[in-house]
């Protein structure tokens, strides 16, 4: 194949790097239109409402977090509870913890808090009895319960004492009604045995007015009736014993038994046909019933302690026959009668559990929010008086107006003659971070914040996260078959959004569910990979034209390996399939998919540090500007930049240079004559001069930055030893106490390992960062060759056989190998990969990530919280 070929089809790859940056200087754009709004305080929303951003591109939210201020609102404590409930409802400020030196018993509303979490515990065992009973409690939580907090509390307990009454009386007839049922089975198997005896007598009797010798048999007296006549003296009578036994204890209850009497006793047992409900445990046990013949006191108190230790339920028992037709119709009686209680009980019960369950999750709704409410007013601080509290927290610049309006319906709706004042604290100390995001951003976002919260105000990774890592994702997981199985998957979850999103699903159904459209975006780049690969299950097609080569004359043979000309134009789009099955198919793509990973890496390692640029600029930072931000783009772009220029000049030229001979020999002979691997004209010189500047770029990085940040420290505090006077203003002293860390003394030796470490971290990880972006390469070939492995070695070679169950058996194989192997562990492979590109291959360039997040007080976010 030509050389040109391939130069064509490598420079439509080129591309997509080019797209790639254009994202970039977007974001470029807007950052300097953020900075020159950051010093007036006007946040993105208010920029957007008035007609959206400045420069090249629309404001993009999720760059920088919300501009966020320091507030303070002074409340009466009459319209302190409407407050709280108002600024719950809009839910856009955090709330500082004012009394933090404070147990949770010894601040003002832990009565309150006492009360609703009494509330709470009786609404779970309202849930716990309706989960038992079958119900669910209906889902009415938008219109709001007109019912008070201590109205609720009344009913919540008259319906709980009347439930627990319930409970118990139904336990106690559902007790005896099974004891019954018990005795009644009893009477009725000991009652056979009896019967049985009664007729082997009289049978006895007839043999013997016959004088026909007796069949021997269990049955069988050991004494005759003469034997009995003359021997009246020795006559004892024997008592009896029934009951019922678990099954699994009757052998070891009976040798127990034998054991305890010496053999004195006399068991009959027989198995229940079906299992009856214990009526001490409540459950099912197979059990059979006994009858224990035996003689004396001394037996039966042993054979009474016995059952005790088995659990073996004793019950009265008639040995006349007519009274035990008498006791087996009353118990049936008393049976049915029991019955009957306990489903009109039961009935009551139910309709009582789906009374509550009509209004349970406005019930609930209301104690959470209350408890929350009560939990937030903790938070403020009181005055001397007792007439006012104090809050403080943060809440975002363009939520102003929303939380003042919400001030003064509270006041109006108190009937308080003193309204809530609001005022802004000027601090040094951090805000917290908040991203607007939605159902769509929030899982990009997430993968950024696993990582670490973006510091106040910095450049947010998440936005180039949306694009760059399901595209580094289908780098490696290129194959548009595969890519279409995703799609289809991801868009079952997404039709399902609204029914799992009410539902507890597993831990793994949950994370998959969460990150349904990051797979969404995953799978539709890996389609468009696929087709750059030209690989559908590994098998190429000619989607966009036919193949560019044909075979050299119509004899040709071995057309897939020898004898393919140029002999049409260029395939359009992606790989040619006649690349596929070649015997050059592997080294081509390989050093195609090699150089295009390490082009791919260094585009997102300058990108990063490009941000860390920006970043310096947004927070006035002229040091990294200058001796961290051009010494790193100088070194990094001098040996790898330099790298990457060459991959696009050979494609370009089809030159046959040595790409690794040239980069060895620019460290080890730089002035040595490069000869046939020359790509262009004074490249000795220009190579000579970048690793120069690489060289320089090191102690550029190291030596500056902390003598510049010394004397800048002592410039800055010289002459400012000072404490605060007692007795200043409030407000004053927190400004004080949060700058109280800049008086701090200057460590140069900390500063200056600290950079050191930094210079190391930074010269080692362009090299270990730029291989391991080799990793798009490697995994891109082993998904590659295992979906051929799958295809040849299973698909082909069962549809070799020509038969048909084992065609059959190989596709059932390949659909559980590709399903299994393919879409489950290399997405998972892929996605693991793509991830740690993301943050220690690109993050680490600029991003700290040491903020923490805003969480506000907010009852919205009630759903989501665990009780």
């Amino acid at each position: 194949m030509s050389h040109q070929e391939i130069i064509k089809l490598k420079n439509k790859l080129l591309n997509g790097c080019i797209r790639f940056f254009l994202l970039f200087f977007c974001a470029g754009c807007r950052n300097r239109a953020s900075l020159n709004n950051r010093e007036g305080g006007i946040g993105r929303r208010q920029m957007a409402d008035h007609g959206g951003g400045v420069g090249c591109c629309p404001p993009m939210d999720l760059f920088r977090s919300e501009p966020m201020h320091l507030v303070q609102i002074i409340i009466p404590v009459e319209s302190a509870h409407l407050t709280a409930s108002y600024l719950g409802d809009i839910g856009l400020i955090q709330f500082k913890d004012l009394n933090a030196e404070k147990s949770p018993f010894q601040r003002t509303y832990a009565g309150q808090i006492k009360r609703c979490g009494e509330m709470a515990r009786k609404l779970r065992y309202f849930k716990d009895q309706m989960s038992k009973a079958g119900f669910t409690s209906s889902v009415k939580t938008e219109a709001k319960s007109d019912i008070s907090l201590d109205d609720l509390e009344v009913k919540l307990g008259d319906l709980e004492a009347e439930l627990i009454e319930i409970n118990a009386n139904s336990e106690k007839l559902q007790r005896g009604y099974n004891e019954l049922v018990e005795y009644r089975l009893v009477l009725q198997k000991a009652g056979e045995f009896f019967k049985a005896a009664q007729i082997s007598a009289l049978a006895q009797h007839r043999e013997a007015a016959s004088d026909q010798p007796p069949e021997e048999s269990l049955e069988t007296p050991l004494l005759t009736d003469q034997e009995s006549k003359n021997d009246q003296g020795k006559q004892v009578k024997l008592g009896f014993l029934a009951g019922l036994v678990p099954k699994a204890k009757a052998m070891a209850f009976e040798r127990i038994l034998f054991r305890a009497t010496r053999g004195n006793v006399f068991l009959k047992q027989a198995a229940l046909e079906e299992a009856v409900v214990d009526p001490s445990s409540g459950e099912k046990v197979e059990k059979n019933v006994f009858l224990v013949f035996f003689s004396g006191e001394r037996a039966k108190s042993k054979i009474l302690k016995i059952c005790e230790a088995f659990g073996a339920n004793r019950y009265p028992f008639a040995e006349d026959l007519s009274k035990q037709e008498q006791s087996i119709t009353e118990v049936s009686g008393k049976i049915s009668e029991l019955k009957t209680t306990i489903d009109a009980g039961l009935l009551h019960r139910g309709n009582l559990l789906q009374t509550i369950g009509e209004q349970y999750e406005q019930w609930n709704l209301l104690v959470r929010r209350e408890k929350s409410l009560y939990h937030t007013l903790n938070m403020l601080s009181i005055d001397v008086t007792k007439k006012c509290l104090v809050a403080e927290g943060w809440s975002p610049i363009y939520a102003t107006e929303q939380i003042q309006d919400a001030l003064e319906r509270a006041t109006t709706d108190s009937n308080s003659q003193v309204g809530a004042i609001f005022q802004v604290l000027h601090t040094k100390e951090l805000p917290p971070t908040f991203f607007q995001t939605n159902k769509f951003t929030n899982s990009f976002q997430t993968i950024v914040d696993a990582y670490g919260v973006a510091k106040y105000q910095e450049a947010n990774p998440g936005v180039y996260t949306i694009v760059t890592f399901p595209f580094l994702f289908a780098v490696m997981f290129g194959d548009w078959g595969h890519g279409i199985c995703l799609l289809l998957a991801t868009l079952f979850l997404i039709f399902k959004e609204k029914k799992y999103s009410t539902q507890k699903l597993g831990d793994i159904m949950e994370m998959t569910f969460g990150g349904r459209y990051v797979i969404l975006l995953m799978s539709l780049f890996s389609i468009y990979i696929g087709l750059i690969y030209n690989e559908f299950f590994s098998v190429p097609f000619e989607l966009f034209s036919p193949s560019a080569y044909v075979c050299r004359d119509a004899a040709c043979s071995e057309a897939t390996t020898i004898g393919l000309i140029k002999g049409r134009d260029t395939y359009p789009f992606g790989v040619d399939p006649a690349w596929h099955g070649s015997r050059s198919e592997l080294p081509f793509l390989n050093s195609l998919k090699m150089k295009m990973s390490i082009l791919i890496g260094v585009a997102q390692m300058n990108l990063g540090i490009i941000m860390s640029f920006f970043n310096a600029l947004y927070f006035g930072n002229a040091v990294n500007i200058w001796f961290q931000f051009i010494p790193q783009m100088i070194f990094l772009n001098g040996l790898f930049g330099y790298l990457s220029l060459l991959i696009i000049v050979k494609w370009c030229t089809g030159s046959q240079a040595d790409l690794y001979h040239i980069m060895i020999y620019m460290f080890l002979s730089p002035t040595d004559d490069l000869g046939e691997n020359q790509l262009f004209a004074n490249q000795k010189t220009i190579q000579l001069v970048l690793l120069l500047l690489s060289l320089i770029a090191v102690p550029w990085m190291l030596l500056p930055k902390p003598y510049i940040l010394k004397a800048q420290h002592n410039r800055t505090h010289q002459g400012q030893s000072y404490t605060p006077l007692e007795g200043e203003d409030e407000s004053l002293q927190v400004e004080t106490h949060h700058d109280s860390h800049d008086h701090e003394e200057f460590e140069f030796s900390e500063v200056f390992v600290h950079q050191l470490i930094h210079t190391i971290e930074f010269v080692l990880g362009a090299v270990s960062n730029t291989a391991s972006y080799l990793r798009l390469w490697a995994l891109s070939l082993a998904h590659s060759e295992l979906s051929t492995v799958f295809y040849e070695k299973v698909l082909l070679l069962a549809w070799g056989y020509n038969n048909i169950i084992i065609l059959i058996i190989g596709i059932i194989v390949f659909i559980f190998a590709t399903v299994g192997v393919l879409l489950v562990m290399e997405t998972l492979s892929a996605f693991l990969h793509a991830l740690r590109l993301h943050w220690v291959e690109f993050q680490n360039k600029f991003y700290e990530g040491d903020g923490y997040k805003f969480h506000p007080y907010s009852f919205a976010l009630l759903g989501d919280e665990d009780e």
